[in-house]
């Protein structure tokens, strides 16, 4: 199916809220893999990841009569995946957010101080890297992936995780601080075994 024709679009999506399940299963086959990819960066594990991704489409379904076929559907529909994340993450019970000496991080600037390191990233297998993310702490998996993956800005996680801009920032460098950690034990690993 072509995404970008909006009258096709339309078509599907109407099919989809008069619980066609043809057109239900279009647009679930269509975005399953990426979905699954903004799910995995959110959960634990890969079975967790299915998880979500099922609630997340759950929520697709019941909300797509509210698309109003402005812009792409497939940025609807992550927009709600990744809300429905957020949201599982938030409501685990091991998420708690870093609040030590936030005032620390209160002017670090918005783009990474480790810019350096983006050409090595960049070589690194992506499964490599998501592997190095689930790594991370409920907390600062949850404030790394809003930030570098989702673009959101530190005002806007403050106000979705009902912290203050110190504490999301707190989390975001601590979190690269501890994939440049993990970062350099596995290049020192790889070296070893060359």
């Amino acid at each position: 199916m072509n995404f970008s024709d909006k009258e096709a679009v339309e078509k599907l999506v109407i099919g989809c809220t008069n619980g066609d399940q043809r057109c239900q299963q279009i647009v679930y086959k269509a975005f399953y893999c990426k979905m699954l990819g903004v799910c995995a960066r959110y959960s634990c594990n890969r079975e967790e990841a299915k998880d979500l991704l099922h609630d997340s489409f759950i929520k697709v379904f019941e909300k797509l009569k509210n698309f109003k076929n402005e812009g792409s559907l497939e940025g609807w529909v992550r927009r709600i995946v990744v809300n429905n994340a957020i949201d599982f993450v938030r409501a685990k019970r091991e998420f708690l957010l870093n609040y030590d000496d936030e005032s620390q991080f209160e002017n670090i600037p918005d783009d990474s101080y480790y810019v350096s390191d983006i050409d090595d990233l960049n070589k690194l297998n992506a499964e490599i890297i998501l592997k190095f993310v689930q790594k991370l702490s409920p907390a600062y998996k949850t404030v790394f992936n809003m930030y570098v993956i989702e673009n959101y800005t530190h005002q806007e996680i403050a106000d979705y995780l009902e912290i203050s801009v110190g504490s999301s920032k707190s989390n975001l460098a601590k979190a690269k601080i501890r994939l440049r950690e993990m970062f350099e034990k596995y290049k020192n690993e790889k070296r070893k075994l060359s």
